[in-house]
């Protein structure tokens, strides 16, 4: 499994601009996510369900982020849709309207 402490997921944040809409997009959502794990339990480093929803979208942003700068190549909406979509089943299983953490910049 795949984790991404929350530095790791301020620097994806601060790391993915224009040029890579989809894994900036992914990037903010996987913020929104532990911010609202945060707000919602003990946080993101102790509640073990949403990091496993956000498995897939943790390993897309570590591998992307292994590249050197400037060689970054965007994933495709798809790829994104596969990585979000444990993220929607999660947040739906707890009750919680998945347009606040998933929404569009």
């Amino acid at each position: 499994m795949t984790w991404m402490n929350e530095y790791e997921v301020e620097r994806a944040v601060a790391r993915f601009g224009e040029d890579t809409p989809y894994l900036r997009r992914g990037a903010r959502v996987l913020y929104s996510l532990m911010e609202w794990t945060n707000s919602h339990s003990d946080g993101w480093p102790y509640w073990q369900k949403p990091a496993r929803a956000a498995n897939k979208l943790m390993g897309v942003l570590a591998s992307a982020s292994n590249t050197p700068r400037g060689g970054e190549v965007d994933i495709t909406d798809a790829d994104l849709k596969k990585a979000l979509s444990p993220i929607k089943a999660f947040l739906t299983r707890q009750g919680v309207d998945h347009n606040q953490i998933l929404k569009e910049d």
